[in-house]
């Protein structure tokens, strides 16, 4: 037990360096960005792909398809992200302090 330091002087630093949660928000927010970005940006480009396969563009079916899967596996992996994201908010919500 002799090893133990107090904490006492821990809790009082005058040089405080900003908390690690402030630049884990940081990270989290700006990756949820981009996350909602590039799906925002497969759903563009499925879109474009339909519009020009019917205009009459040089798009063919093929393309068009594997277009509107990835921006549909893209939709799909955000929702999963944002279900798990509300599950553990929910868990941390239910902790007893």
């Amino acid at each position: 037990m002799n090893q133990i330091t107090p904490l006492s002087g821990l809790l009082s630093t005058p040089d405080a360096k900003p908390a690690p949660s402030t630049i884990a928000e940081n990270t989290f927010a700006n990756m949820l960005k981009d996350t909602v970005s590039e799906v925002s940006n497969q759903q563009h480009i499925a879109d474009d792909a339909v519009r020009q396969l019917h205009t009459g563009g040089p798009k063919n079916i093929h393309d068009v398809m594997i277009a509107m899967e990835q921006a549909d596996i893209s939709v799909r992996m955000l929702v999963q992200m944002r279900n798990k994201v509300m599950e553990a908010y929910q868990e941390v919500m239910r902790m007893q302090l």
